[in-house]
């Protein structure tokens, strides 16, 4: 985006073995997009590894972002994703905690902080050491997620709620907001269920009037956190409004 404000576009990993979406996805945000961040399994559904898909945001001339839960790996798993990650020079990583599983059940071995302590302990000849990330609700942060490379914020429709708490705590790492487009009203009522989000009555009703206002709301909040100067940057998930998402920021900015 320029003047060293980064935009971190999400993409939605594929559930069937082919591409062709994903691909298209890239290629559309492009523009305006400084990396690409792939989910892991992501609302505990399989997709195609978050670290393949990586290396063909790679592939394609971007800067790839592999997101890794600790709910479905051991440390034999973790290990084998970061030598696969190494092989396919896909050098940063997010790690999180991860949604409960459709199918299956959770792992115990790892945690966010092991991966991290085990990423960092984790290096191979003539390949630069991983950057790891974390990410956090709009609470006090520990000790140890501040030590991370990078942080990313949980997704807040309140952009006053946001910047007081980037006010509250002191972080010498990038910081990203988290900001998500309402696609539908239907989706604004399954999030609005959520303790953690608090999202304005208005825009739902605003959704429910015109589906490109979920789109509209998104865009602006980035260039008010942009102008905010809070921010390293915005991970913005553009769910399937990617390409309304692309043509209006790539009028604006």
């Amino acid at each position: 985006m320029g003047d060293g404000f980064e935009l971190i576009c999400e993409v939605e990993p594929p559930t069937r073995p082919d591409l062709t979406k994903v691909r298209h996805q890239i290629g559309v945000m492009s523009p305006i997009a400084d990396a690409f961040l792939i989910p892991d399994n992501h609302i505990g559904r399989a997709t195609v590894s978050s670290v393949a898909v990586a290396n063909e945001v790679q592939a394609m001339g971007a800067r790839g972002i592999a997101c890794l839960n600790s709910r479905d790996r051991n440390l034999l798993g973790f290990r084998r994703d970061l030598l696969t990650a190494a092989a396919y020079g896909v050098e940063q990583f997010l790690f999180v905690h991860g949604d409960n599983p459709t199918a299956g059940a959770r792992t115990s071995q790892l945690t966010v902080r092991t991966m991290i302590e085990e990423a960092r302990a984790t290096s191979f000849p003539g390949i630069a050491p991983f950057q790891v990330g974390a990410a956090t609700r709009l609470r006090a942060v520990p000790a140890w997620k501040a030590e991370a490379d990078f942080l990313y914020v949980q997704v807040s429709y309140d952009l006053d709620e946001l910047l007081r708490w980037r006010d509250s705590v002191a972080l010498d790492i990038p910081v990203y907001a988290g900001v998500m487009v309402l696609a539908s009203a239907k989706m604004a009522a399954d999030l609005a269920k959520l303790p953690q989000l608090t999202i304005p009555g208005a825009l739902v009703e605003a959704v429910e009037r015109d589906r490109d206002a979920g789109v509209d709301a998104a865009c602006e909040q980035i260039l008010k956190i942009r102008d905010s100067g809070a921010f390293q940057g915005v991970h913005v998930i553009p769910v399937s409004r990617y390409r309304q998402v692309a043509a209006r920021l790539e009028r604006e900015l």
